[in-house]
């Protein structure tokens, strides 16, 4: 039975996409099978995985619309090793799109129902905003991972996004969990890092990964290239440390 997580978080550059991308490469480079759910509008991490996102004659957008399956807009056999349900600037649109049509916020847990067994974990890149694209993603997923720049307005913005999870669980998916808080852009040398990394323990004591992801000039240019950073610089400390969270969400969500 698949796990469905959704990575999330309405502050934007804390390494979301960067982070959908190579904990995809890396879970699948540990044999499992996995499908990465692009729905940012920025359509970063389908052209993270190599899709040219101009290009896409259909996207996620088409499949939460019923235009489409999710089957015949998943795009496989990719270098990166999982498939991608690709997305773009189209899904501005979808919160208008959206309004009339029925079960609005259900659409993508009703696509991916019929592909989820094909695959061992579903990862959702969540646009940087709290709207009905990610509604849609809370309300599909099993858990939240929330990747988190270690700075003092992340913490802000971390309790809207809790409270949003905590509705979502009350009206639509009383399964939803915490996956876990990833600390990107790391860098322990700084003393507000290590304030913010303290709040952090204190507040979230088990949710808060073991695994920190560095601040590192590969994973930076890898997406440019159009691959995840475990294959643009494998021996790399940012690709070591997307290893090392894989195996980490491996042994949390026993995947």
């Amino acid at each position: 039975m698949s796990q469905i997580i959704a990575l999330t978080n309405q502050k934007g550059g804390v390494g979301k996409s960067t982070s959908a991308v190579n904990l995809a490469a890396s879970l699948a480079a540990l044999d499992r099978r996995v499908l990465l759910v692009d729905l940012d509008p920025q359509g970063h991490a389908s052209m993270g995985s190599g899709i040219d996102k101009y290009e896409l004659d259909k996207s996620v957008l088409d499949v939460l619309l019923g235009e489409a399956t999710a089957n015949e807009v998943i795009v496989r056999n990719l270098p990166v090793k999982f498939d991608v349900l690709p997305g773009n600037g189209d899904l501005t649109a979808a919160e208008v799109e959206l309004l009339d049509i029925d079960q609005r916020q259900s659409r993508l847990s009703l696509a991916l129902n019929a592909v989820a067994d094909d695959y061992d974990v579903v990862l959702i890149d969540c646009p940087p905003s709290l709207n009905m694209l990610t509604v849609n993603a809370l309300t599909a997923a099993d858990g939240v991972l929330i990747p988190l720049q270690c700075e003092f307005y992340a913490l802000e913005g971390l309790s809207a996004l809790l409270d949003t999870v905590e509705q979502i669980k009350q009206s639509v998916n009383p399964e939803l969990a915490i996956s876990g808080i990833l600390r990107t852009m790391y860098d322990k040398r700084t003393s507000l890092t290590r304030e913010v990394d303290k709040q952090l323990r204190d507040f979230f004591g088990d949710a808060l990964l073991k695994t920190t992801i560095p601040r590192n000039v590969k994973v930076a240019e890898a997406p440019s290239h159009g691959l995840p950073v475990t294959q643009y610089a494998r021996f790399s400390r940012g690709s070591q440390a997307y290893r090392v969270l894989a195996k980490e969400m491996i042994r949390r969500l026993s995947l």
